[in-house]
Order: structure tokens, then C-alpha cells, then sequence
């Protein structure tokens, strides 16, 4: 599948034109394109999606095939999953994108049928690992309602609106001629049409008896043989499902009105019996009264003891509010199981798949709106089952996504340790039911770990390697913060309606484990990873002032309690030591004054007992300014190896020392400018900032009060509640009033505004300024209006000395300019090798001194000799708008490409692809695009995906080896690769769902019910529904429609020796398959041959010696 290569003739003119564009690297220089050997091409591309992970968004229907032991769930928009063992799972989708109304499969037979709202029915091939439709039947002149397929037919019983059942051969998709009309299943004297069929089942003892349920509340016995009505059962409510009794001899209907009705199939006068489950019984013995409708009902028996009747809905009308519910009833007790969310539909799993036989149920599947049940009712209090699929992704609301290939071998294990801890008890003790399917033969072997921020402040932990996902480990962030006692107290300093601890940005260190998640609230949370437990008395707290506007000629006011030093133009600012204040500072926020110094969340003052895993380190929380709210954090970043973290937001950015819990610099975006001087305020109008919803933050308070944007490096306190310096007043300027800003840099495209937000950062050895001759440590700095900043960092030379002296900070001035805000930074040695931000390894924080001290080591940013020569570094900058790569240190640019005009790039990585590295792009108009490294040829370009919804903005990031990920509904995460080696291979790592299994014998008739014709009675359903026994169906009424799948399916979906091999493989089991059966015939008709000889010589032996008359 290949069709995207047209790239590969057009490489030469790219390379061409992205040089020509580009300027020429300073005099004397050598050529950057003659240094560098790049190895990407355009055959290393190639886009397809891999597997979708989650809980089935808006699920209509469902289906098990108790043989294979697979379950499929239909949605409200034509998507199919099938789920087998844990990490055995599929997607598919209908192209007409109409609801899936009804799923059946054909048992053990490797096929299913979906019904769709478009009135179509589809086959589809699932003996092959992506199932393709076999066939399709559209009908055209009636709505489908109904469909039953009986165990080992290939006749397909389908109701209509109208009332009519039609009859479809699976085999061939074609219509009988066949058909049971309305009009002659009810009785002549009936004056009302009787709705559309709600059910269709056979007789378990009689195929020749089909049972039509009509939604008015008439039930049909229809003989098929005869082809007329031998019953009619007669109740005054609607019915909703139809049970039978493995016996055939009763059947039970439930109905709208909350009663279930049981009926003998030769009394159908009278209903044998009427309970209404959930009714108040009256006294004086008239009907109970009504409750809402039962929509299903199914009734198992079992061998040893009472039957099972499960049913859903029933409740009472007075049961306002209360939460959905199933009922289990056996024998003389009744469970009413609650449900955290309504049930779309449930299934009885049994034992037998023969309806004619003691079922013996042992659980019920039910399916919710959001969720997956299994409950077990072989077990006193019906248990659940332990759910092995990643179906809790949306427990809550995902807000961002991170994605991690090939990161250390050793995380996995460390998070799954500490996260099967956290695990519920109570669950069954059984494995889990849904058991069928084979994993995939992938050579993926790669750890890969998928990162999730969610709406109530959690973040998960997945393990995603070889194609599957499971979870690790889940930490509560909410637990650092205390919770609002009131709602008058939320509202008085929270900056949010709903979901104050929401996660907005995450940055992750693999190496060190350190990890820092950025808040909706203006908060900023540090974390350590370690393995033993701990009680912290103290949450350490920083609390920092962001002003979004300076006046000229105003002068910060320490306010007695720091004291901010102004150092000279680049040099490094110096943070005294102090004792921590016994008392916290604390803000103002009386009814007559603005707000001033208030946090939006109160954190914890009680100990914090913290299990092994991660433990906060630091809290920082940005707080409102003179009735101005803190502006959320549009970008973060954390350095192990530094000890810093920085966040930036609209109106600048901060640097944290993190182990000093020392703010190093809080800064505007405007004085970063001038390398001069960093500090330099400009007078500027204020501005009233109204949050976007997406944000989730607004202003009622109606100061519009200029607020000091920057302060100078200060000799900060260390305190539990660290602030710098109040704010400065200033004149008001009306027509500045309102101003609209919106959180997310790539919406900034769409709406361009005049404030400039921190929209990048990236922290690297490098060379500070032009022309340096030696790397340092350093920080990019990128901000919504295309400007990359280069900032100094002044780090103590020896490890030890790292906690006693400070760390200086200095502005370097402007590096470039790019149109567009910019995503993404990153540095590459003269080789065109990445290197990355230096990092500490891991050490466990509670551990002894000792082992502490012989873990942390600081890594070398890179070898030696890639730093020798003119030009030893390549700065790689992405906006939304263009990509640029700079010679380092003379900062000279290289090389340039134009990403997109009419559009702008949503996310931006660098990423390693085969051995070598490029920069992949994600586009609002729905590109995917990959640019080689340094000379930014095109080399992937990919019509995938148009942005309809913020959601996948906000989730979709790339990752190492060609992987990729997005949400693509609220509740299913979708992985991609854009590798031409892993969709070469996709076929070999898939999992396979089909897997050949021995049908179960069918129930022993007993030698008295063979005598004397008992049992189940068959029908030759060939002779009465074909073409010579019913005639030709009416063209019109359904148009049949081919489909890709079968061998065809396949070959379009595998490419390659692999996908050869496979199919091969495939063929060669089902011919083995249907050799093994025709071999069990020919067995069984030599059994009955040498059966017959014998009968017959014993016959010959009796009768040999025997005259005519003794006989």
C-alpha cells in the first residue's frame, strides 16, 4: 500500500528547493549537506493505523460466541470491537458510519453479522487478523428491527418495521422467497397492525416453530412447514424481549410496564404466570403497581438447581435518580445489582451453546455506556470479574497525552511493582471469561510507555509495548491540594468551575524518573519516584507572582520580606540562603479590596502519608494579582541533571531550583529581548485577560490593575510559602479593557493576538552566545510569535556544591525568528545525531546517603570530539508555520522549509526513525509529515487525518521507531505508525482472533426420547427456504453488495513476503481443517459400515438353520 511514494521522485526538487530557500552558511565554513550522510528516505515511510486501545466509544449492541470466546460490541457510529484474551483485540468500521443495531455470530464458525441503522446487514470474515465484509444486503422498501440466526443454520431470520420477516442464506447473502407476513401471523379479526417485530427465536426442541414477538404484545407460533399460525398469545403492554425454557415448553415475555408474563406454548389463552419484579405488592390483591419498562429478559436453566432469570430495567417510578440497575432472580432471592452507568444491553454466558440443553450459566456480561461488567454468578454475592482490557482511559476526562518509545528496560518493571499496589480486592476468583484468540508473532521488543493527564487531577501509567496496553500505575495529584469545604468557598479563589486539579502539561524525565505536571489552576507539581513510603509533615510550597504589564518609572516594593538584587547586563543573579519563616505568608482577599496573593488551591496542612511510587517534591502555585487571576501554563519543562524547572505562560516565564526550593528568575516575555539588558521594563498598557473555556479560567473582578510582568533573580527565602515582590500601581487605560486569549499555541494561528505567550522550552548544552568557543548548560526559550531566545545557565562546578550555591541565570538575547508560534527544539552534532538534554540517573530519595551518593553521577552532555570543528552543533527549530535549522555557535541558518501556509502544524516532534533522526509534523488540515534532519527534505506526506475536534490537538504526539498516537474519541486512545518496517510487519504482529476449536457435542437425546420421538425435532430449512422449495425473492427489495473480504481482504491488507506467509498459513490450517472433518466422516461411515456387517452376519447366523415356518 504503498501509494504515498510519489514523494521518492520528487526528493531530488525538495532537497533542491528547501536548499536554494535556505541561506549559505557563513564564509570559509564547510557545508553542512557535505558533513552530514543522510540515510532517511522516502522508503522508510509509509502510514497505517496499528490498533485502537480502549472502551468502545457509544456502544450500541453486542455479541458472544460462547465457542471461540469472543466478544464484538457495535457503536452508534458503525465501528466494530472485537475482544478476545487480554491483549487480543480488533477494530472495524462500517464505511456508512450507521449505528450497529444488532450483532450475531455465526458460532464458532469464524464469521459474524451486523445489522445497521442504514438498513444493511454485513458478513464478516474474522478468520483473518483484520476482518474484511464478505458480503453486504442493503434492504430498500422496509427497517430492519430484528435479527436471529439459529445455532449451526446458515438461514438468517430477519424482522421490519412492518411486521414482516424475510429469511437471507449467509452462505451467499441472498434473499428467499420465503417470507412471513404480518398479516397472516396475527389472527383475521385483528383491526390494528401489531408494530415492528421485537423478537424472532426457534423452538429449542422444534426448528420447524418460530416464535414472532410483535411491539404491540402479541406473540406468533409460527409453523414454518405449514407456513401458518399454530398460537397466538394475547397481553394488553408492549413487549420488549422474549425468553425461552430449554424445554420449549414456556417462554417468558417482559414488557413495558415492568411485569413479565410466563406462557405455555399449548395454553395460549392465559398467561401461566405475572410478577412484576420491582412492584408494590397492594393488599386488597389488585395489579401492583406499574414500574418502568423491562427491556430484556433471559431465563437459564440449570441441572442441579433453581433457573436464573436476569433482567434490566423493571424499577420502580419512585426510584427518581437512582442508577441503573440489573436483577438477577434465582430461585426464591432477588439481587438488585446498581450500575455506575446505563446498560446498553447484557448476556448471559453459559455453558452449552445448544439452546435444547440445561444452559448452566455462570456469568452475565453487561454492557454500560462507559463500561464493561462481567458478573459471576457462581459465587455468593456475585462477584465481578477483574477487567484485563484498558477500558478505564476515560475514568476520567483524558486532557493530555505523552507517548515514550524505546525508554529504559527497567521502568516497567519499577512502575508495575508499585502499581500492583493499588489494585482493588473483592473481585472473583475465576479467570477471565472472554478467553479466545492467539497474540500476534511480533518482533517489536521495545519498551513503549504511554502517559495520560485526566480531568480529575490523575495521571496514568500504560504499558503499550508490542501493540497492546495495560496499565501500570496511577497517581492522585489531587491528594497534595485540600478539598473545598463549600461552594461559596471554591468560588472565592478558584479560577475554574469544574475540574480544579485538571492536567494541562506534563514533562517527563525516563532516566531520572523525575516527573512535573503543570495544573489548570496555575499550579506546578514535583515528583520523585521512589520505591519505600513516607509521611510528609510539610507539603513544600513556592508561591510565585506572574504579572502580565510593567509602567514605566515604577520600581518593585520588596514589602519587607525579599530583598531583589538587579544584577549587572549577563551576569548571574545570586540567591542569598535564609531561614524559613515560622508563619506563611499570607494574601489578601477581603470583600472591599481586589484579590492580592491568593493561590487558586489550598494545599494540604495535615501530613501526607505517600505509598511507594511518586511522591511530591515541591508545589508551586501562581497566585492573583491584584484582582488579576494567574494565567495558566502554556508550556514546562524539568532538567534531572540541572535541578530546574521552568514554565512559561502569557505573561512570561519562571525558572525553579527545585532542590534549593529557591525561584531563580520570574521574568516577562518582553525583557528576554535585549541581551543588553534582560531586566529592562518597558512602560505598556494593561490589559484585562478573559480565559477561553479551554483554559478554564475568567476574571469577575473588575481591577484593572497594571501588574509588575518580571522580577529580577532574588534573594527569595526559603519558606513554605516563597513569594515575590507585590505589585506596582499605575493609571488605568480603558481601551485596553478586554482582551481575549486562548490557551493552546496552535489556536494562537487561527486568532493571531498582540500577547506573546511561552509556548516551548528546551533545555541543552550548547553554545550561549555567537561565536562562543565552549558548550554550557543552556535553555531555549520559544515563544507564540515565532521567537527563539537562548538563555545561560550558571550550574556550581562540582556535584556537592550543588545544594550550597546558587545557580545564575542570563538572557543571551534573540536567536531567530519563525513565522508561526514554535513547537518543538532540539540540538543535533555535526554527525546529524540528536543530542539530548543531559539528565541524572535514577536514585531512590528515602535511600541511605551512601547508595544516593553512588547513583548521582552527572552525565556528559556529549563526547568530545563531536564538539570539534566550525560548525559541531545544528539547533533544529519548528514552528507552526516553518522549520529552520541554525550552524551553531554562529547561529547562521542553514536550512528552511515552509511546512504548510493555508494551515499550521498542531504538533511537532524530532523523533528517531531507522538509525537516523527527523522532524514529524501533525497539521490542522489533517497532514501528517515527516522532514529529513538537517537539510529538511520532505519525506513523508500523508492526507490522514482533518482536525475535528480540539481533542486530538490536544492528545496526539509522536514518538521514536515511526509510532504515533491521538484520541480519537473521549474513550479510545488510536496508535499509527508512519514506518514502512512496521507496516511491512503490522500483519505478523497483530493478534489473530480465529483460532480452530471443536464444536461441543450436541445434548443426548436418551434412549426413551429416541424411541418414542421426544427431543428436538429437526428441520431440512434447505428444502423449505431455497430456491426450488420457496421461489425467488423480489429484486426490489434488497440490492446485494459484494464485499473485499475473503483472501481478497487479506491480500489488501498485507504486503510482502509476510503477508504470503500468512495467508499461506491461514489456507494451509483451514485445509488441514476441513481434511481432519472429512477424515472424522469417513471414520464414522466405516464405523457404520462395519456396524451394518455385523447386524447383518448376526441376522444370517439366526435365521441360517431355521425352516420358513419357525420363522
Amino acid at each position: 500500500m504503498k501509494k504515498f511514494n510519489i514523494r521518492k521522485v520528487l526528493d531530488g526538487l525538495t532537497a533542491a528547493s528547501s536548499s536554494s530557500s535556505s541561506g549559505a552558511a557563513q564564509p570559509g565554513a564547510p557545508r553542512e549537506n557535505d558533513a552530514v550522510q543522510e540515510t532517511l528516505q522516502s522508503e522508510h515511510f509509509q502510514l497505517c493505523k496499528t490498533v485502537r486501545h480502549g472502551f468502545p466509544y457509544q456502544p450500541s449492541s453486542m455479541a458472544f460466541d460462547p465457542v471461540q470466546k469472543i466478544l464484538a460490541v457495535g457503536t452508534q457510529t458503525g465501528a466494530l470491537r472485537l475482544f478476545g484474551r487480554a491483549g487480543v483485540e480488533c477494530f472495524c468500521q462500517h464505511e456508512s458510519g450507521a449505528a450497529v443495531i444488532q450483532l450475531q455470530f455465526l458460532i464458532n464458525e469464524g464469521a459474524l453479522v451486523s445489522a445497521l441503522a442504514d438498513d444493511s446487514i454485513h458478513m464478516w470474515n474474522l478468520r483473518q487478523k483484520i476482518p474484511a465484509i464478505l458480503h453486504s444486503l442493503k434492504f430498500n422498501r422496509e427497517r430492519i428491527t430484528y435479527c436471529h440466526l439459529p445455532f449451526q443454520s446458515k438461514w438468517l431470520y430477519i424482522g421490519t418495521e412492518r411486521g414482516n420477516i424475510h429469511i437471507v442464506n449467509v452462505e451467499s447473502f441472498t434473499l428467499s422467497g420465503y417470507v412471513v407476513m404480518w398479516n397472516k401471523a396475527i389472527e383475521l379479526s385483528t383491526k390494528t397492525h401489531p408494530g415492528p417485530v421485537v423478537h424472532i427465536s426457534d423452538n429449542p426442541m422444534d426448528e420447524g416453530k418460530l416464535l414472532i414477538g410483535f411491539e404491540c404484545g402479541i406473540v406468533v407460533l409460527w409453523d414454518l412447514k405449514s407456513k401458518k399460525a399454530d398460537c397466538r398469545y394475547n397481553y394488553d403492554e408492549a413487549i420488549h424481549s422474549v425468553a425461552w425454557h430449554h424445554e420449549g415448553k414456556q417462554f417468558v415475555c417482559s414488557h413495558s410496564d415492568g411485569t413479565l408474563t410466563t406462557w405455555n406454548i399449548r395454553v395460549p389463552a392465559k398467561s401461566a404466570q405475572i410478577i412484576t419484579p420491582h412492584g408494590k405488592q397492594p393488599k386488597d390483591g389488585k395489579k401492583p403497581e406499574p414500574c418502568k419498562p423491562i427491556l430484556k429478559v433471559e431465563y437459564k436453566t440449570t441441572r442441579a438447581g433453581d433457573p436464573f432469570m436476569v433482567l434490566s430495567g423493571g424499577l420502580s417510578y419512585d426510584t427518581v435518580g437512582r442508577r441503573a440497575c440489573l436483577t438477577v432472580m434465582h430461585g426464591k432471592s432477588t439481587a438488585v445489582l446498581e450500575m455506575d452507568y446505563p446498560i446498553v444491553d447484557f448476556l448471559t454466558l453459559c455453558e452449552t451453546p445448544y439452546p435444547n440443553d440445561f444452559q448452566e450459566p455462570y456469568a452475565v456480561m453487561v454492557l454500560l455506556e462507559k463500561d464493561l461488567v462481567l458478573i459471576d454468578l457462581g459465587q455468593i454475592g456475585y462477584p465481578i470479574f477483574e477487567n484485563p482490557y484498558p477500558l478505564t482511559i476515560h475514568e476520567s476526562p483524558v486532557t493530555c497525552c505523552e507517548y515514550f518509545v524505546d525508554c529504559p528496560a527497567e521502568l516497567i518493571p519499577a512502575l508495575y511493582s508499585v502499581g500492583s499496589r493499588q489494585k482493588r480486592q473483592g473481585y472473583s476468583k475465576k479467570e477471565w471469561p472472554i478467553s479466545g484468540g492467539n497474540w500476534g508473532q511480533g518482533t517489536q521488543s521495545y519498551p513503549e510507555i504511554i502517559i495520560t493527564g485526566h480531568a480529575d487531577g490523575s495521571i496514568k501509567f500504560w504499558d503499550a509495548s508490542a501493540l497492546m496496553l495495560q496499565v501500570l500505575y496511577k497517581l492522585k495529584t489531587a491528594k497534595v491540594f485540600e478539598k473545598a469545604r463549600s461552594k461559596e468557598e471554591k468560588a472565592n479563589t478558584d479560577i475554574v468551575e469544574e475540574d480544579p486539579f485538571a492536567i494541562q502539561t506534563m514533562s517527563w524525565c525516563p532516566e531520572s524518573r523525575m516527573l512535573c505536571v503543570a495544573g489548570v489552576s496555575a499550579h506546578v507539581l514535583i515528583y520523585r519516584f521512589s520505591k519505600q513510603e513516607v509521611t510528609t509533615e510539610v507539603v513544600q510550597l513556592l508561591e510565585v507572582r506572574m504579572q502580565s504589564e510593567f509602567s514605566n518609572g515604577d520600581s518593585p516594593d520588596p514589602g519587607g520580606e525579599q530583598t531583589p538584587t538587579l544584577p549587572n547586563p549577563g551576569a548571574s543573579p545570586s540567591p542569598q540562603e535564609s531561614e524559613p519563616p515560622s508563619q506563611p505568608s499570607t494574601g489578601s482577599n477581603s470583600s472591599d479590596g481586589p484579590r492580592d496573593n491568593i493561590a487558586c488551591l489550598q494545599v494540604r496542612s495535615s501530613p501526607l502519608k505517600q505509598s511507594p511510587g511518586y511522591q511530591v517534591e515541591l508545589v508551586i502555585q501562581l497566585v492573583w494579582v491584584s484582582g488579576e487571576p494567574p494565567q495558566p501554563i502554556t508550556s514546562l519543562a524539568i532538567n534531572s541533571s540541572y535541578g530546574l524547572v521552568v514554565f512559561g505562560n502569557s505573561n512570561g516565564l519562571a525558572v525553579v531550583d527545585y532542590l534549593q526550593k529557591t525561584l531563580l528568575l520570574n521574568m516577562g516575555t518582553s525583557e528576554l529581548y535585549s541581551p543588553s539588558d534582560p531586566y529592562h521594563r518597558q512602560p505598556r498598557s494593561p490589559r484585562k485577560v478573559r480565559q477561553s473555556s479551554g483554559a478554564t479560567c475568567d476574571s469577575n473582578d473588575g481591577s484593572n490593575t497594571s501588574e509588575d510582568r518580571c522580577k529580577s533573580p532574588t534573594s527569595a527565602k526559603m519558606s513554605r510559602k516563597i513569594s515575590s515582590s507585590s505589585e506596582p500601581k499605575t493609571d488605568l487605560d480603558a481601551k485596553d479593557n478586554t482582551f481575549t486569549r486562548s490557551r493552546s499555541s496552535s489556536v494562537t494561528s487561527i486568532d493571531r493576538e498582540s500577547r506573546e505567550s511561552i509556548s516551548a522550552f528546551h533545555f541543552c548544552e550548547s553554545y550561549p552566545r555567537k561565536m562562543d568557543g565552549a558548550v554550557g548548560p543552556c535553555l531555549l526559550v520559544g515563544t507564540t510569535q515565532g521567537t527563539v531566545v537562548m538563555v545561560a545557565l550558571s550550574l556550581p562546578p562540582a556535584v556537592d556544591q550543588r545544594l550550597q550555591q546558587p545557580v545564575g541565570i542570563s538572557s543571551c538575547g534573540t536567536m531567530v525568528t519563525l513565522k508561526g508560534g514554535i513547537l518543538t527544539m532540539a540540538l543535533l552534532d555535526a554527525t546529524g545525531a540528536l543530542l539530548p538534554p543531559s539528565f541524572e540517573s535514577w536514585y531512590d530519595p528515602n535511600a541511605s546517603d551512601e547508595e544516593k551518593e553512588k547513583s548521582r553521577r552527572r552525565r556528559p552532555a556529549s563526547p568530545p570530539s563531536s564538539q570539534e570543528g566550525p560548525e559541531a552543533q545544528f539547533a533544529v527549530l519548528c514552528s507552526e508555520k516553518q522549520a529552520k535549522v541554525l550552524a551553531m555557535p554562529s547561529q547562521t541558518r542553514v536550512y528552511k522549509h515552509n511546512i504548510t501556509e493555508s494551515s499550521f502544524v498542531l504538533r511537532a516532534d524530532v523523533v528517531q526513525m531507522a538509525g537516523a533522526y527527523c522532524i514529524a509534523c501533525f497539521c490542522a488540515n489533517g497532514h501528517i509529515m515527516t522532514l529529513s534532519l538537517p537539510s529538511l527534505r520532505p519525506l513523508l506526506d500523508v492526507n490522514y487525518l482533518p482536525l475535528t475536534d480540539m481533542r486530538i490537538a490536544r492528545t496526539f504526539c509522536f514518538s521514536n521507531l515511526g509510532q504515533a498516537l491521538y484520541l480519537t474519541s473521549p474513550t479510545e486512545i488510536q496508535r499509527i505508525t508512519y514506518s514502512q518496517e512496521t507496516c511491512d510487519n503490522r500483519q505478523e504482529m497483530l493478534s489473530e482472533l480465529f483460532t480452530p476449536v471443536e464444536t461441543p457435542e450436541a445434548p443426548n437425546r436418551g434412549f426413551f426420547k429416541g424411541l418414542f420421538g421426544g427431543g428436538a425435532q429437526s428441520l431440512d430449512r434447505e428444502d423449505l427456504f431455497g430456491e426450488t422449495g420457496a421461489g425467488k425473492a423480489s429484486r426490489s427489495l434488497a440490492q446485494h453488495i459484494p464485499g473485499p473480504a475473503g483472501m481478497e481482504g487479506m491480500k489488501c491488507a498485507a504486503s510482502g513476503v509476510v503477508g504470503d506467509l500468512a495467508r499461506a498459513r491461514i489456507a494451509l490450517d483451514e485445509r488441514g481443517q476441513k481434511l481432519g472433518e472429512l477424515e472424522d466422516r469417513t471414520a464414522a461411515m466405516m464405523a457404520s459400515a462395519d456396524s451394518f456387517s455385523k447386524h447383518a452376519h448376526d441376522m444370517m447366523l439366526k435365521y441360517k438353520d431355521k425352516k420358513w415356518y419357525q420363522l
